[in-house]
């Protein structure tokens, strides 16, 4: 990993801080992606979500649309499309249409979680449970639609076939790594809030991978929440709001965002309880200074070719901040200083 610069990137989920509309959370998710563009991110990914009141990425090719149309050079994907929810002939011809419309731009991250409750999934696609059983066979769907052979098929997507959009397999546990590795295909890992496989699937994912038309070598893509900010203690405040959602996910709270506060004994307790401290196990939070040891410590741990970052503030400010921290991190770490 010494001689390979690491690339970074984003994850939106487009949740709605307490005070926020829904229309104010999609416009942030804009002014973040722009000021990434400004600083070198190699992509944002916008997640897909139903049933909440909190969280504004439920229609992610609208949003990825929105995105792209008003930014230019970053690249735009799902991150991801929860395929079991879907035809996958509808998502190529989507797919397919913003490939067309943001020529080079467009990623495609596939996963086979249902991002919402089982009633929810059942309300969405009442096949759902045998949809994500056959979650290989519907990637084998989608990579036909988008392949130039498809033009001899009675069924096509002739939006999509031909187009140039990278599919990534999404994963938070070790079923998605044979999968990605079977197919040559780079793997993204949840690790932001699945820490638990993560070291066992990339092992398995390395070890496993056959070279693709897609892919030559393996590729590994690893989500983490970062906080950045001036001072250790101003980071950790703003991380307050994550801890506080993650007990909100565990107790089956869906407010929206809160406010943060001072980082109290209560909230310490909180974190390191062992259910939420699993999940927010990759969580780098601190000054640059501190944060730029924990991301050093990471990479050589995981050897991944690419961060993608997801920092759930209350403030848009604060997460544009910490977001061009971040970049100057990853900037001196490539450049080895």
């Amino acid at each position: 990993m010494d001689n390979q610069k690491i690339a970074y990137s984003l994850l939106e989920l487009a949740i709605v801080s307490q005070g926020d509309t829904i229309q104010q959370t999609l416009h942030n998710s804009l002014a973040l992606a722009k000021e990434a563009e400004a600083y070198s991110y190699k992509r944002i990914w916008f997640a897909e979500h139903h049933n909440s009141d909190n969280i504004g990425s439920s229609a992610t090719s609208l949003l990825m649309g929105y995105v792209a149309e008003n930014t230019s050079t970053i690249r735009i994907g799902s991150g991801g499309i929860m395929l079991p929810n879907h035809s996958p002939l509808i998502i190529a011809e989507q797919f397919g249409t913003l490939a067309h419309l943001y020529p080079n731009r467009i990623d495609l991250g596939l996963g086979r979680a249902p991002g919402t409750d089982q009633q929810t999934a059942q309300a969405i696609r009442s096949d759902f449970m045998e949809a994500a059983q056959s979650f290989p066979s519907e990637v084998a769907k989608i990579q036909k639609y988008f392949s130039l052979e498809n033009k001899k098929s009675p069924v096509r997507a002739a939006i999509a076939e031909g187009t140039d959009v990278p599919l990534y397999i999404l994963g938070s546990s070790t079923d998605s790594a044979y999968l990605a590795a079977e197919k040559g295909l780079p793997y993204a890992f949840a690790s932001h809030f699945a820490s638990t496989h993560l070291l066992k699937a990339l092992k398995i994912y390395n070890k496993e991978f056959k070279p693709s038309e897609f892919l030559e070598q393996p590729y590994t893509l690893a989500g983490v929440n970062v906080y950045v900010a001036d001072t250790d203690e101003e980071a950790e405040r703003l991380f307050t709001s994550l801890i506080r959602m993650f007990v909100g996910v565990l107790t089956g709270s869906r407010d929206p965002l809160h406010p943060p506060t001072e980082m109290t004994e209560e909230l310490k307790e909180m974190f390191h309880h062992p259910a939420v401290h699993q999940m927010l196990k990759y969580s780098f939070v601190g000054s640059k200074q501190t944060v730029k040891k924990q991301i050093q410590a990471f990479l050589k741990e995981t050897g991944v070719n690419e961060l993608i970052a997801v920092s759930t503030m209350y403030d848009l400010n604060d997460r544009i901040k910490s977001t061009r921290l971040f970049a100057e991190i990853m900037t001196e770490i490539n450049e080895g200083s």
